[in-house]
C-alpha cells in the first residue's frame, strides 16, 4: 500500500513516532519529522515491517531530504518518575521542540497524546503504515533508541541488549534474576522474573 504523503496537505505537518514502550530497560525515544510535500522514497513504512539494514538505509535517506527532524527521548528514571505515558508524551514534546521550525500539525502514531504548546494535532492508529512522515518518525525513533541500547550493551553486557533491545525476552528477565536489576532499568514495571531452575 502506497503511504500518503500528509494527512492535511499542509506544508510542516510533522510526524511523530516513539519506540521503546514496552521495554524493562533503557529509554523510550520519539521522533518528529517533517518532509518536502512532495517528498517519496520507496521502500518507507513502519519500522517494525522492515529489516534493521533497510531500516538504516531509509535513516540515511530520511536525514538527507527531511526539511526538519528532531529525537527526543525520557530516561529509564524519568518513565519510573512519571509513568511510561506521560514520559512518551515528554520525548514527543522534545522532539517536537527541537524541530528547527514550528509544525502547524502534529500528526501522531497511535490513539493518545498531551497537547503540545498550540498545536492542532490528529492521532492515527497504525498511523506508520498510512503517512510517510510517521513512518520516518518510526524509523529514527527505532534506529536511535537500538544505538543507545547497544552502547549501554557495552557496559552491561550480561542483559543481552544488543540484541533484545531491551524487551522482555525469557533470556533478558533470567539476566535480571541472576544480576539483578542495572541502572537502566524501569523498577516501576512488572519484569515477571522467572523462578530460578535449580
Amino acid at each position: 500500500m502506497k503511504l500518503e504523503q500528509t494527512f492535511t496537505g499542509l506544508e510542516l505537518e510533522a510526524g511523530v513516532d516513539e519506540a521503546g514502550r514496552g521495554c524493562l530497560a533503557g529509554p523510550v525515544v520519539a521522533a518528529a519529522v517533517i518532509l518536502p510535500l512532495d517528498y517519496t522514497l520507496s521502500g518507507l513504512d513502519d519500522s517494525k515491517k522492515l529489516t534493521e539494514k533497510k531500516r538504516y538505509e531509509l535513516r540515511k535517506e530520511i536525514l538527507a531530504h527531511a526539511e526538519y527532524w528532531c529525537v527526543g527521548m525520557s530516561s529509564a528514571q524519568r518513565i519510573d518518575q512519571v509513568n511510561i505515558l506521560n514520559a512518551t508524551y515528554d520525548a514527543m514534546h522534545e522532539a517536537l521542540a527541537g524541530l528547527g521550525a514550528k509544525p502547524n500539525h502534529v500528526l501522531i502514531d497511535g490513539n493518545r497524546f498531551r497537547p503540545w504548546e498550540d498545536v492542532p494535532y490528529d492521532c492515527m492508529i497504525k498511523g506508520d503504515g498510512r503517512f510517510l512522515n510517521i513512518a520516518a518518525a518510526s524509523i529514527l525513533a527505532k534506529t536511535y533508541r537500538d544505538e543507545i541500547m547497544e552502547m549501554l550493551d557495552q557496559e552491561f553486557p550480561q542483559y543481552g541488549w544488543k540484541g533484545n533491545k531491551g524487551y522482555p525476552t525469557k533470556a533478558h528477565k533470567e539476566a535480571i534474576r541472576d544480576h539483578g536489576p542495572s541502572p537502566y532499568h524501569r523498577m516501576s514495571f512488572n519484569w515477571q522474573i522467572p523462578p530460578t531452575l535449580f
